[in-house]
């Protein structure tokens, strides 16, 4: 760990006006971002005496080695500076906002000729629209049925949609006019999507206008004398009002807003936010993080609503949404110290006002109070949840260390592992896992060259030696050259620019000692390596003639099973992927007379290889351009074909 004093600045060297900073590793990896109305209080701050920082502000700085700033004009442009390079470097000691769960949405995928609607979870997609989230995903199919009746827009996945307009008759949802069965052409492609804006427009609270526009066609109707036409109206409205009735009123003036409420300790913040939409809580959501430095609820006021709204912004503009992300208020329990960049900056964002405020009386007051006890909840909830994996995962790092005799916790270790199929198709992968948690987003494969011959010992060998030839490589830095490990086009950290404290491979003593030879070979003295056996999982040591043997209540050992299984996991995944390419193409490479037009057509009739296997000759040559003659040769080739084996 470096020593702070080490590469602190001279005082008189920092800027005393507004501006963001970075922390960086010996590597030039961007470890902390951050912001300051005064750049020299701020860093100096960090450089005072070590044992009196928060013990997160204190592992930053011993892991940091260097630090750097960029002066700004205004407080709004450091908002916006400090969240880009959040977003860019994803700093492994910034706080970050995920869901503590996955929460559900209702999805309407704007971006098909007949739009969907269905109960979502995950990353969020260019040109789909999204409400929620909801608690449970019940409650989306709650509404949905209810609202099914007033706007019968379809619900069905593509592979339903499809067969029912191949059969020409709709599903029961069509037959009970809860679906206006675009499938068999009952409504255009143009009236359906009618039917979804006016479904969208409902959820998105314009919820007054659409009620009285039932009404007035009702009564219209009624005059008319079409008193079947005035009956289906009435239920619909009554429809419409149900779907109301289980969203409660919580303010009565049809306010628009976010309320947010926090729950602490030394170490860690839980964060509730419920979303009020025209008077009504329309979703709720909540997160618990850790905390960096000792931070009031002021600057957690000022972190969330950057990081949240930033992201929710980013998220609108990849869906296509026109619909601004930030409500006209936010409802805080206590106001930044720059509220007015703050609100500038959401300002911008929404397009038109945004005010920030603590409520102070009345409805507001009362939800705010009920966000809170919802926050200290989730909070102690989170704790016993999670107080036993925290303890685990610092007693899993102390456990390897001591059993292993390193000179510090491995917080970031990787592990390698071979998949094949009796020596073909040999692939291995390479997971990472830091402070005892998968970072999956620097997990790499190989596919293997040259060691496939010499087995899995050779297969490990290149693999390793391949991995750390690239890191030596990225971090190699000439005299005046940039930062090692950061690619000076970019300013992004290449892909194998870290090294690991210790490298797992999976296998025995001759596996561990063929990657520890490689890495003396290459000069490499820093990174411990240890082979896990699956048979009695055993830990060998390169050198040592008896393995380690951890207890199997260890927690250690728990760490390092799980590091292996996902490296098995990921290896065979790949390896699959692989086979399937080229059987695939070897399979109806067999068949005398096919090129690659045909292959193509028949892979694209059937949809896989699996599908035209069993298929009969009738069936493949009703593929245009497959005559009876070259049907009966793919299907006797395809039937001799045996089944592989399935991969180590």
């Amino acid at each position: 760990m470096a020593d702070p004093s080490t590469y602190r600045p001279a005082t008189g060297t920092i800027p005393e006006a507004p501006g963001v900073y970075k922390f960086r590793d010996a590597t030039g990896r961007v470890v902390y971002v951050g912001k300051a109305k005064s750049l020299r209080q701020r860093l100096n701050s960090y450089f005072a005496d070590v044992a009196g920082l928060h013990p997160r502000t204190r592992q930053m700085v011993t892991t940091a080695a260097a630090v750097e700033w960029t002066v700004v004009g205004t407080e709004v442009e450091a908002l916006q500076l400090e969240y880009n390079w959040i977003k860019e470097f994803d700093p492994r000691f910034n706080v970050r906002y995920r869901d503590d769960k996955t929460y559900p949405v209702l999805a309407v995928t704007l971006n098909e000729e007949f739009p969907r609607l269905h109960v979502y979870r995950g990353p969020r997609r260019k040109g789909v629209r999204y409400f929620g989230p909801y608690a449970h995903a019940w409650a989306i199919r709650e509404t949905l049925d209810l609202l099914l009746r007033v706007f019968p827009a379809r619900t069905c996945s593509a592979g339903v949609f499809k067969r029912h307009g191949q059969i020409g008759r709709p599903c029961l949802l069509g037959y009970i006019d809860k679906c206006s069965a675009p499938c068999v052409g009952r409504v255009t492609a143009e009236e359906h999507r009618v039917i979804v804006d006016d479904f969208c427009d409902f959820l998105a609270g314009r919820t007054d206008a659409m009620v009285r526009r039932l009404e007035r066609e009702m009564t219209a109707a009624a005059e008319e004398l079409e008193f079947e036409r005035a009956a289906r109206l009435r239920d619909d409205q009554a429809a419409l009002k149900r779907a109301l009735e289980k969203q409660a009123v919580v303010l009565g003036d049809g306010t628009d807003a976010d309320v947010v409420a926090f729950a602490q300790d030394e170490l860690e913040v839980s964060v509730q936010v419920f979303h009020v939409r025209g008077g009504r809580v329309r979703g709720q959501r909540g997160w618990v993080v850790d905390k960096v430095e000792e931070t009031g609820v002021a600057a957690l006021v000022d972190q969330f609503v950057t990081q949240f709204y930033g992201e929710q912004a980013e998220s609108a503009r990849a869906s296509g949404v026109a619909a601004a992300p930030v409500p006209r208020e936010v409802l805080v329990p206590e106001l930044p110290d720059d509220v007015a960049a703050v609100e500038n900056w959401l300002t911008g964002l929404r397009g038109g006002r945004v005010a920030l405020r603590v409520p102070q009386r009345g409805d507001k007051r009362a939800l705010m109070e009920t966000v809170e006890r919802n926050a200290k909840e989730a909070f102690q909830q989170h704790k016993l949840r999670r107080a036993g994996d925290l303890t685990a995962r610092s007693a899993a790092l102390q456990e390897l260390q001591e059993a292993l005799g390193l000179d510090t916790a491995p917080l970031r270790i990787e592990c390698t592992d071979i998949s094949h199929v009796q020596g073909t198709d040999v692939v291995a992968s390479l997971v990472v896992f830091e402070d005892g948690l998968a970072r999956k987003s620097e997990y790499r494969r190989f596919a293997v060259r040259e060691g496939a011959e010499q087995g899995d010992v050779g297969s490990i060998a290149e693999v390793v030696r391949r991995r750390f030839q690239a890191y030596l490589k990225e971090t190699a830095r000439e005299a005046d050259g940039p930062l090692p490990g950061i690619d000076p086009e970019t300013g992004r950290p290449r892909r194998f620019a870290y090294a690991p404290n210790l490298l797992v491979v999976d296998g025995g003593a001759p596996q561990a000692q063929a990657a520890a030879d490689v890495l003396a070979e290459l000069g490499i003295t820093d990174v411990a390596v240890v082979g896990l056996a699956k048979r009695l999982e055993e830990v060998w040591v390169p050198g040592e003639p008896d393995p380690v043997i951890l207890p199997r209540t260890s927690e250690a050992l728990y760490l390092l099973q799980r590091v292996r299984d996902e490296a098995h996991r990921f290896a065979i995944a790949y390896h699959r992927q692989k086979r399937s390419k080229r059987m695939t193409t070897s399979a109806l490479d067999d068949v005398p007379g096919l090129g690659q037009a045909r292959k193509a057509a028949l892979l694209k009739h059937f949809g896989s290889l699996r599908k035209l296997r069993a298929a009969s000759v009738e069936e493949i040559s009703g593929v245009p351009g497959v005559g009876r003659r070259t049907a009966e040769a793919v299907h006797a080739t395809l039937s001799a074909a045996g089944t592989e084996g399935e991969p180590k």
